[in-house]
């Protein structure tokens, strides 16, 4: 009681938060129920006709859906593989270098675009990929003599073409991670390195990746948890019906299927079946940190 009297104006401050949590999270919980109905907005939670499983036996018996699904797993995988490998190397190769300027200068360079919204990068994707003078294609076209190449439009592109972005886009901001990583590794390590007669080569090899391995480790497995996140804002402002076929995946399947086409129980069914299979691979994940590199929340 005495520690509640000197915390309550803590408590008062977090209230407001948690009000928005549950209004926002836990409130909208109560439209799981659709999930099992042919539900009819005029008609009401009430009223509209239970169908038990048959939206989720729906899901499985629909070609699209499983082409969504096995979209999303790709392009994850992908995207979760490419964006620890990306700033796991860069950091590497900014930590040999040496002024402390340009260091710092490139680091603000690359993870500036993380702080863009793909409302804006979509736009300036769209630009800077058309067909009809994007200056990708320009250059290709003029120094190579390459065809103009439909990076948005074409399906065996399209895939390429989200993940190399996305990577590009938030690899900067993952490097931060690893060279917190470097920041904690004991120079003197490197000080009884070159006393051995160590080159700088050896060095990276036997002291820093080494020093990185676990928190590599941590960012993986965490990262597991998201594989059916494939990235909504990005795919919703990027792809078009040319590219669905490889590149629709489960969320922005459902604002199709729920919002534009009515099915509102399908879609429904569509995002518990995910939320259902992400929680469980999260608490996947957290085990697996745990037991590889002895990372834990609670």
């Amino acid at each position: 009681m005495n520690r509640l009297k000197r915390t309550w104006p803590l408590h008062i401050m977090l209230l407001p938060a948690l009000v928005f949590l549950v209004i926002f999270s836990y409130v909208p919980m109560a439209g799981i129920v659709m999930a099992f109905q042919n539900f009819k907005p005029w008609l009401g939670f009430t009223h509209s006709e239970w169908v038990g499983l048959d939206n989720f036996r729906m899901l499985f018996e629909r070609q699209d859906s499983m082409e969504v699904i096995w979209n999303t797993l790709i392009i994850s995988a992908l995207k979760i593989v490419l964006n620890l490998l990306a700033p796991f190397t860069f950091a590497l190769l900014l930590n040999e270098v040496r002024r402390a300027f340009f260091k710092r200068f490139v680091q603000t360079l690359v993870y500036l675009p993380h702080f863009l919204s793909w409302v804006i990068l979509g736009g300036i994707l769209l630009d800077f990929l058309s067909t009809d003078g994007g200056f990708l294609n320009r250059i290709l076209s003029s120094w190579f003599g390459i065809q103009p190449i439909f990076f948005l439009g074409d399906n065996n592109w399209f895939r390429f073409t989200v993940i190399a972005s996305d990577v590009w886009k938030e690899f900067g901001f993952g490097t931060i991670v690893f060279l917190a990583a470097l920041a904690n590794v004991n120079p003197s390590l490197y000080e009884a390195a070159e006393v051995d007669g160590a080159t700088r080569w050896k060095q990276t090899l036997h002291i820093t990746i080494p020093s990185m391995l676990p928190i590599a480790v941590v960012v993986g497995t965490l990262a597991l948890g998201n594989i059916l996140n494939a990235g909504f804002d990005q795919i919703f402002n990027l792809y078009n019906p040319l590219v669905y076929q490889k590149g629709d995946i489960i969320d922005t399947f459902v604002y199709r299927t729920a919002i534009l086409n009515g099915e509102m129980g399908l879609g429904t069914a569509i995002g518990l079946f995910k939320s259902v299979i992400s929680m469980i691979l999260i608490l996947i994940s957290y085990r697996l940190a745990y037991k590889l590199a002895n990372y834990r929340i609670f």
